[in-house]
């Protein structure tokens, strides 16, 4: 049975969050303390995360940030929040996707389902030899799911590594961000695309010399992105 953590500090709603979890047979844990929350993701196994963004003891996005350093779970923001800077500062410190309060416990289930079944996949194969990329000093180990720029390894979350691994597997095409969000977060009718403008971001600082001028993916204004080759 999948194990899930909640970091929530409204009972009522980490309760609820719990009730229709558990009738889709997920295991669920509840943390109301952003300080127990982390002590309880690092120690225990968890295939996914729940966080809450507004926590007492610490907030979502120290702990977000403390959880990243450590393991490459799934992390599902929640917040009351709606200003877009909170979903790009929750996204650019490593979670995967990011709900704003109030929605459908049918919603977070159905995104729940959506991050569970995606990582499962990436994770469950285990080829004989590992299957490189390489493209002008970029060395991608997708067996491994390590990625190197001139020999030095560079740290990516999970949808970082398969939006880089996608794009540089797919040279000269362009992608809309919608096109990008379908392929890589499995997901069409729930989520916000600008969750694409910030992966890409993140991932240029890792791998561009000049984010500037980047010499890996290229943004063509007005319809998306490309990977240069």
């Amino acid at each position: 049975m999948s194990k899930i953590l909640i970091i929530e500090d409204e009972e009522a709603i980490a309760d609820l969050e719990k009730d229709y979890l558990e009738l889709s047979d997920f295991s669920v844990t509840i943390e109301h303390d952003g300080a127990k929350g982390l002590k309880c993701a690092l120690k225990d196994e968890y295939d996914l995360i729940i966080l809450d963004l507004m926590l007492p003891g610490m907030d979502g996005f120290e702990v977000c940030k403390k959880i990243r350093e450590k393991k490459d779970v799934p992390i599902l923001m929640v917040s009351a929040k709606k200003d877009d800077i909170d979903k790009i500062r929750g996204l650019g410190l490593g979670a995967d996707d990011y709900i704003t309060k109030p929605f459908s416990p049918s919603e977070l289930v159905a995104r729940v389902k959506a991050h569970m079944s995606r990582y499962s996949r990436l994770v469950g194969a285990s080829p004989q030899h590992n299957d490189i990329v390489e493209i002008r000093g970029l060395k991608i180990d997708k067996t491994a799911r390590r990625v190197y720029i001139d020999g030095a390894e560079k740290n990516f979350t999970t949808k970082e590594f398969d939006l880089l691994t996608f794009l540089a597997e797919n040279p000269n095409h362009v992608y809309s961000k919608e096109e990008l969000f379908r392929k890589i977060w499995n997901m069409e009718s729930v989520g916000d695309i600008a969750t694409v403008t910030v992966h890409i971001k993140k991932i240029r600082e890792k791998i561009e010399y000049d984010t500037s001028n980047p010499q890996y993916i290229e943004t063509i204004w007005g319809v998306g992105y490309r990977f240069k080759i």
